[in-house]
C-alpha cells in the first residue's frame, strides 16, 4: 500500500521523467539495430571494397549432391507420368538447377557483385509424329500437371514432323564415366574480388598501361537431369571458374586495348591471376603505334587465342542439320580429304575436367571420344537423332538442348592435334606475312566456305614479329585454308575448342 501510495504521490514531472527512461533505452536499442543494418548494407551493397590484400579462403562444400540429383530425377519421373496420363505417346524432360557468382573490379574498387540462383524444367511430348515443347520454373504438382496437359494439347495442334522422336531403349547409355566436373570448393565473393584485384594491379603495373577496363571473375555450378519415357534417367553436376582482365595503353587517339582470360573447372587449374594481368598489360602496350601494310597474298599465322575458331567453322560445316538441309560447303566431303595430310581433329566429351565434357548427350545416348578428322580425312558428321534419321545414318551422341527447344548437334571438347614445329620455327621461314592476335566480325559463308574477317596483330618480316598492325582484312576459302594448314606444337587446353598456333599459306591480306 505504501509503495502504491508513493507512486500516486509523485509529481507529474517525476512521472514524465520516469516514463522516459525505458523509452530512451528502447530508442537506443532501435538505433543500434538500425546502425548495424545500415552498416551491413553499406558493406554488402553500396560501399566499395577498398583493398582486399589477402585472398579470402573458398568455402568447402560437397562436390555433388545426391539429394539434388534424386529430387530432380523424381520430379522428372512424375512429369513423364503426367504427360503419359495426358495422352502423350512418348516424352522426355530436362531439369536444370544452377548457382552463379560474378564480380568485377576496376581502378582499385569493386564495380559489380552478383549472385543468382535458379531452376528450370523443360518437357517435350510426342503425339504420333507431332511434337511440342514447354518449360516452367513453377515446380508445384498442379503446375506440372497443367504443363503436361498444355504440351499435349499443343502437340495435337501442330503439323507432323517425320524426323521427331526419342531413342530406342537399346540405343541408350546405361553407364557413364565420372568426369570430375565440380570443384568441391565454392568461392566467397571476397575471394573472387581478390583475384580480380590481383589481376588488375598486375596489369596496371605494366609500363605504358594508362587505363583499365577492369577485371572480371566468375564461378558457377549447375545440376542437370534428364528422364525419358523410353527408360532413360541420368543426372550429373558441372561447375567452373573464370577470370579476365582488360586494360588500355597509350593516350588520346593512340590508345590500344588488349586482354587475357583463363577458365577451368577447378580453380587451381586456372592461370595465375597476376599472370593474367601482366599478359593483358604487355599485349596492350605491344599494340601501340600500329601500321597498315600493303595488300597482297601472304602467309597468315593464327595465334592460339584465335586459332580455335577454325574448329568452330569445321563443326558448323559438319553439323547434321546443315548436311540434311544441304547448306554446308562440306556436304559431299564425308570420307574425303578436307584437311592437310597428317592432321587430326579430336572430339573428346570424356576429358577429365573438360569445359565441354558430358557423360551422355541430351537424348540419353552415350558419348564417346572420336577423331572427326583422321590424317586429313573427314570421318563423320555430328548427328542427333533427328538429323541421323533424316540422313539414314546412326546417331553419334552429339545432341544438346536447353529447356525450351528441341535437341541439335554440338561437339564436346575439340582440339587440333599439335604439330612438330615450335611457333618460332613455324614463323621462321616467313619473309613477309601476318601474325593474327584478334579477329573482328563473322564474315564466313557456311554454304560456300568463303572467309573474310577483320584482323589485327603483328607483321612478320624475315621470320620475326616486326611491328603491330591493324585495320586489315584477311580473306580466303575454308576449303583451301583447311588443306593448307600447318599446326605448331603449342597446344593448350583452354576454351573447349583449342588449337595450337596455325600457319596458312596463300591468303589474301587487304591493307592499304
Amino acid at each position: 500500500m505504501a509503495k502504491a501510495k508513493q507512486k500516486k504521490s509523485r509529481t507529474p514531472a517525476r512521472k514524465k521523467a520516469a516514463s522516459k527512461k525505458p523509452a530512451r533505452k528502447a530508442a537506443k536499442a532501435v538505433k543500434r539495430k538500425v546502425a548495424k543494418k545500415v552498416a551491413a548494407k553499406k558493406i554488402i551493397v553500396k560501399k566499395p571494397v577498398k583493398a582486399v590484400r589477402r585472398l579470402a579462403a573458398p568455402t568447402l562444400v560437397k562436390a555433388a549432391s545426391p539429394k539434388v540429383a534424386a529430387a530432380g530425377l523424381e520430379k522428372l519421373h512424375d512429369l513423364i507420368a503426367q504427360a503419359r496420363k495426358a495422352g502423350a505417346d512418348s516424352s522426355d524432360a530436362l531439369f536444370v538447377e544452377g548457382t552463379q557468382v560474378s564480380v568485377a573490379w576496376r581502378m582499385g574498387a569493386r564495380e559489380k557483385l552478383e549472385r543468382s540462383e535458379g531452376h528450370d524444367l523443360g518437357l517435350r511430348v510426342f503425339v504420333g509424329k507431332r511434337q511440342a515443347m514447354v518449360s516452367t520454373n513453377d515446380f508445384s504438382r498442379q503446375a506440372l500437371a497443367d504443363l503436361a496437359q498444355r504440351a499435349v494439347a499443343m502437340a495435337r495442334a501442330v503439323p507432323e514432323d517425320p524426323w521427331c522422336g526419342i531413342a530406342d531403349p537399346d540405343q541408350l547409355a546405361t553407364s557413364w564415366p565420372s568426369l570430375d566436373l565440380v570443384d568441391p570448393k565454392e568461392p566467397t565473393a571476397e575471394h573472387l574480388l581478390a583475384l580480380c584485384e590481383e589481376a588488375e594491379d598486375a596489369a596496371r603495373a605494366v609500363k605504358g598501361v594508362t587505363n583499365s577496363e577492369g577485371a572480371d571473375a566468375g564461378w558457377s555450378r549447375s545440376h542437370v537431369a534428364i528422364v525419358a519415357s523410353n527408360g532413360f534417367a541420368g543426372a550429373y553436376e558441372r561447375g567452373g571458374y573464370s577470370l579476365s582482365a582488360s586494360v588500355i595503353a597509350g593516350a588520346d587517339t593512340g590508345m590500344e586495348r588488349d586482354y587475357e582470360w583463363t577458365s577451368a573447372v577447378y580453380e587451381k587449374d586456372m592461370m595465375d591471376a597476376a599472370k593474367v594481368g601482366r599478359t593483358a598489360g604487355r599485349r596492350a602496350v605491344a599494340r601501340l603505334d600500329p601500321k597498315v601494310p600493303k595488300s597482297g597474298k601472304a602467309p597468315v599465322v593464327y595465334d592460339p587465342r584465335v586459332s580455335g575458331g577454325m574448329l568452330g567453322h569445321l563443326t558448323g560445316a559438319i553439323n547434321g542439320k546443315a548436311i540434311a538441309r544441304g547448306t554446308s560447303f562440306l556436304k559431299d566431303k564425308l570420307g574425303k580429304q578436307v584437311f592437310a595430310k597428317g592432321l587430326r581433329v579430336i572430339d573428346d566429351p570424356h576429358r577429365k575436367r573438360g569445359l565441354r565434357s558430358r557423360p551422355f548427350d541430351a537424348e540419353g545416348l552415350p558419348t564417346t571420344k572420336r577423331n572427326l578428322i583422321e590424317d586429313g580425312v573427314l570421318t563423320t558428321w555430328l548427328l542427333d537423332l533427328a538429323s541421323a534419321w533424316q540422313l539414314k545414318m546412326a546417331p553419334t551422341g552429339h545432341a544438346s538442348r536447353g529447356t525450351s527447344g528441341p535437341p541439335s548437334p554440338s561437339a564436346g571438347n575439340l582440339s587440333l592435334a599439335p604439330g612438330k614445329l615450335s611457333p618460332k620455327k613455324l614463323i621462321a621461314g616467313i619473309k613477309s606475312g601476318l601474325y593474327i592476335t584478334d579477329l573482328i566480325g563473322f564474315g564466313v559463308n557456311g554454304v560456300t566456305g568463303d572467309y573474310s574477317r577483320g584482323a589485327s596483330g603483328f607483321w612478320i618480316e624475315n621470320g620475326e614479329l616486326a611491328y603491330p598492325v591493324s585495320g586489315l582484312t584477311v580473306a580466303g576459302n575454308l576449303k583451301d585454308m583447311f588443306l593448307h594448314m600447318t599446326p605448331a606444337s603449342d597446344l593448350v587446353y583452354k576454351s573447349g575448342a583449342d588449337a595450337p598456333t596455325l600457319r596458312i599459306d596463300g591468303m589474301t591480306v587487304a591493307g592499304q
